[in-house]
């Protein structure tokens, strides 16, 4: 039998891990020296290399010294916890990929706990050591208290570190000796991971993942825990609400370098795909039908911010996009969940409206950000925060952010995120920047980014994660400038833009297509007003000296989808098209706004 290690590779944000297993992958030759191929080959969504993150994890197979070695890449991101809970219950060892430079962060520890909690082992990998102010010996002494902080067994505390730097494709047990390769993080993997255990008994093979394929349907993806499964054999699924339902194995892969080879049978301790299995859900079992013995099932954290979605009801839909009813928003919503655990949908007493339970506002809009480019037409609403009651006490979310900024700007930071009910709990220097980190509501962090950026020159690096619920601390305040809505529909003219530019600043351009009830800019007060932008120049055969200077317009302010879902009111939606962003008052006029505070439809909008 075959030996087999099954290693995730977890880190924070953008410490490099996909990188490194491009690395990997070309070391083990599965490329022929004639392929081209790109960077980040495991990054094969266009969101993921666009925004230079890992969304989903990733499955690849390589051979080194008769030892297959399954890697699982991981995302970093916290709202992508769903993903990376899920996937380490198919490893056997974890190898953390650490910033020389930057050394642990918030997302570093939220990942590092779920894998100590299943009792994985643990190799450091202290990465980068090639950039500037790198502090290779102080990260690796701040991994070990992290590790000891987060409770780790004393197996698990005894890790290998290997030093090197993943862009430049060399791994060594000592950072002042470099390497020619990463051939020691790979001997490292096979020294410290236990190969996969291969249990003989009754089948047991736990869904943890899933893709899809138009020839053949869904196919479930898992790690076999015990006994043999064959192609053709008839089994059990297990269930959620605990029944058994008879299913066939139609076909069975196991994953070869990239891609994926069909075989007979697969032992305990690989991972592997079936197809042919209909109506599973990600945490079921395939087991034995007459005797069944489930896994136990995944347990993911809960979502800590809902938003309303609902069907795209302005004046322009249907301009852009395929898919605009509430049909295609429901069956997209229902199909996400199948796949993306840590979503929620709840249906509201409305056919066209949902409410979506998501980590964060970034998990909530790449699944936005999927839809539009898929060609929905859709309509959210301002993110919230969800509360718990505990024992009659109003809590909320709490979480730790981190900023290292420049030491000029970090007064600004620190004023910002207390007005914000933050909490200051550490500021030391790391180089040549101040590190901070709070304790600030999740409610606090909407709108947060783009200050804090706006305040810090563009030079602040922010990062945060769930902490725990604590009691509600107070009302935090929200956007202090109104909003300048169209008064009519149609083409706004430089002319009258060029006129408004004291009131605020502008959302749009002109020769921009508008219509009533648009958000077209932010007023420099408190209230909104509403401004006619379709008026055109009166022209007469008369010329007057001065009068006909150049119209000079301030650049339009562009927003990313991130920023637009923070900077919306609770009166107003985030209207999505393929090609357009666009915001708008939930009620388009004057006589519609009216009848609806007299309903009081504002409370739940």
């Amino acid at each position: 039998m075959q030996s087999i290690r099954n290693i995730a590779i977890i880190a924070h944000v953008d410490h490099g891990k996909t990188t490194l297993v491009d690395k990997i992958i070309h070391y083990s030759k599965l490329f022929r020296e004639n392929q081209e191929f790109n960077d980040l080959i495991l990054d094969n969504n266009d969101l993921e290399r666009e925004r230079g993150i890992t969304i989903l994890s990733k499955n690849v197979s390589v051979r080194y010294k008769d030892v297959k070695i399954n890697i699982i890449d991981t995302p970093g991101h916290a709202d992508f916890g769903g993903e990376v809970e899920r996937v380490l219950k198919m490893a056997d060892g974890v190898c953390l990929l650490v910033d020389a430079f930057e050394g642990p962060m918030p997302q570093t520890r939220f990942v590092l706990s779920k894998a100590i909690s299943l009792g994985l082992k643990v190799i450091v990998v202290v990465n980068k050591v090639d950039k500037e102010n790198c502090r290779p010996e102080e990260v690796q002494e701040n991994v070990f208290d992290l590790m000891f902080n987060l409770g780790a067994t004393e197996d698990q505390l005894d890790f290998p570190t290997l030093f090197g730097s993943g862009k430049g494709g060399w791994m060594s047990t000592d950072y002042r000796n470099k390497t020619e390769d990463i051939s020691p993080l790979l001997d490292a993997i096979i020294e410290s991971v236990p190969p996969a255990p291969q249990p003989e008994g009754i089948p047991q093979m736990q869904i943890t993942s899933l893709d899809f394929s138009q020839f053949t349907g869904r196919i479930a993806i898992g790690r076999v825990f015990q006994g043999t499964l064959k192609e053709g054999a008839s089994m059990g699924l297990c269930k959620s609400d605990g029944s058994v339902k008879r299913v066939r194995i139609k076909e069975l892969q196991v994953f070869e370098g990239l891609g994926r080879a069909k075989v007979s049978e697969v032992v305990a301790g690989d991972i592997c795909a079936i197809t042919g299995l209909e109506d599973f859900e990600i945490g079921d079992t395939v087991t034995d039908f007459d005797n069944p013995q489930p896994l136990e099932r995944i347990a993911v954290d809960e979502p800590t911010m809902s938003m309303l979605f609902t069907i795209n009801n302005s004046p322009f839909f249907g301009k852009e996009g395929k898919f605009v009813t509430s049909r295609h928003l429901r069956d997209r919503l229902y199909k996400e969940i199948e796949k993306n655990l840590a979503l929620r949908v709840q249906p509201t007493d409305s056919e066209d409206r949902f409410l979506v339970f998501g980590r964060g506002i970034l998990h909530l809009s790449v699944l936005i950000e999927t839809m539009r480019r898929e060609g929905y037409e859709l309509q959210v609403g301002q993110p919230q925060v969800l509360y718990k009651d505990v024992d009659g006490v109003r809590h909320e979310p709490i979480e730790l952010m981190v900023v290292d900024v420049p030491e000029a700007t970090a007064g600004k930071v620190i004023e910002l995120a207390t007005q914000r009910k933050g909490e200051l709990t550490i500021m030391e220097p790391k180089g040549d920047v101040q590190h901070l980190e709070f304790n600030i509501p999740s409610r606090g962090l909407i709108g947060l980014r783009s200050d804090v950026l706006t305040a810090t020159f563009g030079e602040a690096v922010m990062t945060h994660r769930f902490r725990a619920y604590e009691p509600f601390k107070g009302p935090i305040p929200g956007r202090i400038n109104g909003s300048i809505i169209s008064k009519g529909t149609g083409v706004a003219t430089a002319y009258t833009i060029d006129k408004l530019q004291d009131r605020g600043r502008f959302f749009i351009d002109a020769g921009e297509e508008i219509y009533e009830g648009m958000v077209v800019g932010e007023h420099n007060r408190n209230n909104d007003i509403v401004v006619n932008l379709q008026e055109a120049k009166k022209l007469t055969n008369m010329r007057a000296s001065g009068s006909d200077d150049s119209v000079r317009i301030i650049p339009k302010v562009n927003f990313s989808l991130e920023d637009s879902m923070e900077y919306i009111q609770k009166d107003e939606y985030l209207e999505i098209t393929p090609k357009s962003m666009r915001m708008r008052k939930i009620h388009l006029n004057e006589n519609d706004r009216k009848r609806a505070e007299s309903k009081g439809a504002f409370a739940d909008a």
